[in-house]
């Protein structure tokens, strides 16, 4: 079982709307260039997100894509069910003929991971992610340096005109 890269993207691609829609409609063409997703294939993703509600796409000049609902209400698991990316650990889709048409001996042990991935991908929420990634944005333009004269670690900008080798 193997997330792939349908899941991946639009995942992917919800966390780049998500940080960037507070300054209005994100389009596709944008996500794609910082993303290295094909525009084309964004398209196809979107198709799906906004047919479940996860998106609303604004037309025309300035337009583009936002949330269809707050980042708070839009799970993981809801990006994923989504595009139809199938998260199934078994071999038989959970119809229970995985052995002559039988129930295997680890059939129960494959269910219970399904249920598992399900629910905790349904308790990671888009916002959290978000918030995780705006952060990781933050401590890479702003870095945490250790001031010698207090031994305290402060966030600073480098200036690397006068930075010391």
């Amino acid at each position: 079982m193997r997330l792939t890269t349908k899941g991946r993207f639009a995942v992917t691609a919800m966390i780049d709307l998500g940080m960037r829609q507070h300054k209005g409609p994100v389009t596709l063409a944008g996500i794609s260039q910082r993303q290295t997703i094909s525009l084309s294939y964004l398209e196809q993703l979107f198709a799906k997100l906004r047919r479940h509600g996860l998106v609303e796409s604004t037309r025309g000049p300035g337009g583009g894509y936002r949330l269809g609902k707050p980042a708070t209400d839009i799970s993981v698991a809801d990006i994923i069910f989504a595009v139809d990316e199938p998260l199934d650990a078994t071999q038989c889709a959970g119809q229970a003929n995985c052995d002559n048409d039988r129930r295997c001996m680890t059939h129960d042990l494959w269910t219970s991971l399904n249920r598992h991935m399900v629910d905790f991908l349904d308790s990671v929420s888009l916002a959290s992610l978000v918030a995780q990634q705006s952060t990781a944005a933050r401590s890479v333009t702003s870095p945490t340096t250790t001031n010698r004269w207090s031994g305290t670690g402060a966030r600073t900008t480098i200036d690397e005109s006068t930075a010391i080798g």
